[in-house]
């Protein structure tokens, strides 16, 4: 890649920190990435280390963006804020992400990977040009992060998109669910290590016409219809490993339709439209563009991330 020009904007950092591994990168988007590394998950003194390093190798930086698994405290007035809060992932419960990367002397960004996303989809891919989109990710777990004109949405807390209940046929599907905390949560019946709980093997070693199929996008498709009747967004993202299973989102599509019931008459969801649900334009880097987002804007007024 050439160097840049003397005018370009100072790179910035991203850290997309999931639960197998963090990826971090350096650069101002996604026609300009200057560095990048992949670092395994491990203990988090250890993983945390190997991120500052990679951060001090590749400086200057402007800012660092972090889009983490969480869930996370983003209460600025909170003592613990920017850390993972009670997350099943071991070891990690309690850890100051914000405040191990505190002593680079940088902005710091944080939100959720999936808020991440949809901002790094809202920026440079299919969310681009809506005033209202949402992120969902469907993998080992169900996450969800939602865009309101530009702007990361947060609350009380930060969406949990993939623990909304969803009606459960006991009978049809007498699977109890994986969630610790709800049992048969969206995320406790539709999530990667739920269907491979129930079915006994991997999602992704399962044929296109295994019924397990029909049962998830019967399940994204109620999640789905959750969302959009409370946050109406203008087009919704679908990824992560199970969702890019042959022909699931069109499955999706149709179930989400069926699940509406005609309520909400938008002919974007009366089509099933393949514009509506949608996989990520920018694929499997949707959540480092998104931590590199939260990070140029960081250094901007008009900010909408978590910053220390």
């Amino acid at each position: 890649m050439p160097d840049p020009s003397p005018t370009a904007p100072r790179p910035v950092g991203a850290v997309e920190a999931g639960g197998t591994k963090f990826v971090c990168a350096v650069g101002t988007g996604p026609e300009d990435l200057r560095a990048e590394t992949v670092i395994p998950t491990t203990a988090p003194p250890e993983t945390l280390r190997r991120v500052m390093d990679f951060f001090l190798a590749h400086g200057p930086l402007a800012a660092i963006g972090i889009g983490s698994f969480g869930p996370l405290d983003l209460d600025p007035r909170s003592p613990a804020f920017g850390s993972i809060a009670n997350t099943p992932k071991p070891g990690w419960a309690d850890t100051a992400v914000t405040g191990a990367l505190a002593p680079l002397g940088l902005p710091l960004a944080i939100d959720t990977d999936v808020n991440a996303a949809a901002l790094g989809e809202h920026r440079w891919g299919a969310l681009r040009g809506v005033r209202t989109g949402v992120y969902v990710t469907v993998g080992t777990g169900i996450g969800g992060g939602g865009v309101v004109n530009g702007q990361v949405l947060r609350g009380l807390v930060h969406p949990e998109m993939g623990h909304v209940l969803v009606p459960h046929d006991r009978i049809r599907d007498p699977f109890p669910g994986v969630c610790p905390f709800h049992g048969d949560c969206l995320e406790g019946l539709a999530s990667g290590v739920a269907m491979r709980e129930r079915w006994g093997v991997p999602a992704e070693t399962l044929p296109p016409d295994h019924p397990a199929w029909e049962l998830e996008a019967h399940y994204l498709g109620l999640g789905l219809a959750a969302i959009v009747t409370i946050l109406s967004p203008e087009r919704i993202v679908v990824g992560g490993g199970v969702a890019r299973a042959s022909g699931l989102l069109g499955r999706v599509r149709t179930m989400l339709a069926q699940h509406l019931g005609g309520y909400v008459r938008a002919q974007a969801v009366w089509e099933a439209g393949a514009d509506y649900v949608v996989p990520p334009a920018l694929g499997d880097r949707a959540g480092m563009l998104g931590a590199m987002a939260l990070a140029l804007d960081a250094v901007t007024p008009s900010s909408s991330a978590g910053r220390t």
